[in-house]
């Protein structure tokens, strides 16, 4: 059975396209000797996988959770006919960590980094007939140079550290373009007056026109053109109808962009602009309470990689159903399709980087953490629903005493502001701020009263940032200016073992039953939303994730408690929003 055939980059679309999930043929080489033995020349592999789920998981068909060092992917194809005298790329949603590719026994690119696509084009190096793809996958979990996420350094499971995944986990696919393209581009929208603005990149099609073409609900909205004059052109096109992209609802503008020369991207956009200031973030102009979730995107058969989109689309669902208007993208660069569907459904959304395994105690680290980082916001930079930035989580100094490298965390924030200086930027979500534009705690007391405290204004009216138990020892290296918005970034947590056998971990002490659940959810949660100081929580964490047993929904998707109980509590109005 193939799974993910439908087009995986929903925010920039051709129609001839080419996918190349399905079975292929793989090898795990530990002792890294298929390079010495060239294996992209041998005629076949020893077992079968199906992509794009990764060797660890269930649905590849091979499920080997143990150490992998590295693994070989090789597969045949033939070209469509409609690919025929153009130009010819092909495109990995992501490869963990370190991957090298060859067609018809010549390495034509490679790629670092587990969590962004790149793209190849391989149109000099196909042959008539059948082609042979080869991939071959590096992933050394335990070297500490890159970012790792969430994937357990140990043998097993344990703790908030899960299975881990190697080699392909996102859709490869192919795609023909004429010999003048688009590249990409980067979309803005204004709301007075209404427009869309386009930075375009685009590869021989220097003398071209460039013509955009705006349409809301099938009606025309706005139509501009432009001459190509060289590998970048800006364009903006006035809207005739405003129609603001909401929270809860979405409303999205479809768009094409077309050359003269005969290349044609369908893509979309929302009317939608971020601000924030010290009470909190606006969008379009109005205070909206961030009811988000902490998502992990983990499943129980695809690790990484969900099982069908459907079920991308149903956990943002699932997540609504219970009163929450966004989540945190946490630990992980998520598929493409998830911001689709939450472009669609206005759900907000905060953009992460797997930050864990990385040691940045050196300035040297930016090499491995830089330019992932840069091919995530490129390619969510048009997603409406992406209101915000955190290229960090939890930045521990180390077990030795030694900090981590504070330039590190400046360098990233500037040059995050630098690509997008619209939306706002967390440096380090609950840690210690080196440089932000909102200050956020990470807060798992399980007491509704002493939690409470934690956020109440002292006699001068200010909040006790620095005086919450569980950073005490970053008291004397974070403290709250009274300046910017105060978000509570993780909360809540609350433990509630549902069917699992061994080690269920959690924060503090399980309850005991439904109603000790809800009554401890509602005391921690109407600490926050009666708070006028508070803008936005993040309730961890939408499913439990193996051994980790503090989801609303358990590992396999289903509902511990009833949605609309939880929605009574974390729908009911905020102070900010009086």
């Amino acid at each position: 059975m193939d799974y993910h055939t439908e087009y995986p980059r929903p925010i920039a679309v051709r129609e001839d396209y080419f996918c190349l999930n399905g079975e292929w043929e793989f090898e795990i080489d530990n002792a890294r000797v298929g390079l010495e033995k060239k294996f992209w020349e041998r005629k076949s592999l020893t077992e079968k996988i199906n992509v794009p789920f990764c060797p660890e998981s269930r649905l590849s068909g091979v499920a080997h959770t143990d150490f992998i060092n590295a693994v070989w992917y090789r597969r045949t194809f033939t070209l469509p006919d409609t690919f025929a005298g153009k130009r010819v790329l092909l495109h990995f949603g992501a490869v963990d960590n370190e991957a090298t590719v060859y067609l018809n026994g010549k390495a034509v690119g490679s790629h670092k980094g587990g969590y962004t696509p790149f793209t190849i084009e391989v149109t000099e190096d196909l042959i008539f007939g059948e082609n042979v793809l080869t991939v071959y996958a590096e992933d050394d979990l335990r070297s500490a140079k890159f970012p790792t996420g969430k994937q357990s350094q140990k043998l097993n499971s344990y703790g908030c550290f899960y299975t881990r995944t190697t080699g392909i986990w996102q859709t490869v696919w192919m795609e023909a373009v004429p010999a003048g393209y688009i590249t990409g581009f980067y979309t803005d929208t204004s709301l007075c007056p209404p427009a869309v603005t386009l930075r375009v990149r685009t590869d021989g099609a220097e003398g071209q026109t460039l013509t955009v073409r705006t349409f809301f609900d099938g009606k025309p909205t706005g139509e501009g053109s432009v001459r190509i004059g060289s590998a970048q052109t800006a364009i903006t096109v006035p809207l005739t109808e405003s129609h603001p992209w909401q929270v809860g609802k979405g409303g999205l503008y479809d768009m094409t962009l077309t050359l003269s020369g005969g290349d044609t991207v369908t893509s979309y956009f929302g009317l939608r602009e971020v601000a924030w200031d010290r009470k909190g973030i606006r969008i379009n102009g109005e205070y909206v309470f961030g009811r988000f979730i902490l998502d992990q995107s983990f499943f129980p058969d695809g690790i990484y990689t969900a099982p069908s989109d459907d079920r991308l689309k149903a956990d943002i669902l699932d997540s609504m159903a219970m009163g929450f208007n966004g989540a945190r993208m946490h630990e992980k660069v998520f598929e493409p399709r998830y911001l689709y569907h939450a472009d669609k459904l206005g759900y907000m959304i905060w953009g992460e980087y797997p930050n864990w395994g990385q040691d940045i105690r050196e300035y040297s680290s930016l090499e491995y953490f830089l330019p992932g980082w840069r091919e995530a916001m490129e390619r969510d930079y048009n997603h409406p629903a992406l209101i915000g930035w955190c290229p960090f989580n939890e930045t521990w100094d180390n077990p030795d005493g030694s900090r981590q490298c504070d330039e590190v965390l400046r360098t990233v924030y500037k040059t995050t502001k630098a690509l997008d200086p619209a939306r706002p930027c967390i440096d380090t979500s609950g840690n210690y701020h080196v440089e932000t534009d909102i200050f956020d705690v990470h807060d798992y007391e399980q007491d509704p009263e002493k939690f409470a405290k934690h956020y109440t204004p002292d006699a001068e009216g200010k909040m006790p940032a620095g005086e919450y138990p569980l950073y005490p020892w970053f008291s004397s290296r974070q403290t709250y200016d009274e300046k910017q918005a105060f978000f509570v970034s993780e909360y809540g947590g609350i433990k509630w073992v549902c069917g699992t056998t061994g080690e269920a971990w959690g924060y503090g002490k399980s309850v005991q039953s439904e109603e000790e659940f809800f009554a401890r959810l509602r005391g921690l949660t109407d600490a926050l939303l009666d708070n006028p100081r508070v803008c936005a929580f993040c309730y961890t964490q939408l499913t439990d994730v193996e051994q980790e047993q503090n989801g609303l929904l358990t590992y396999d998707r289903r509902f511990k408690f009833p949605a609309e109980k939880i929605r009574e509590i974390v729908a009911k109005k905020a102070a900010i929003e009086d």
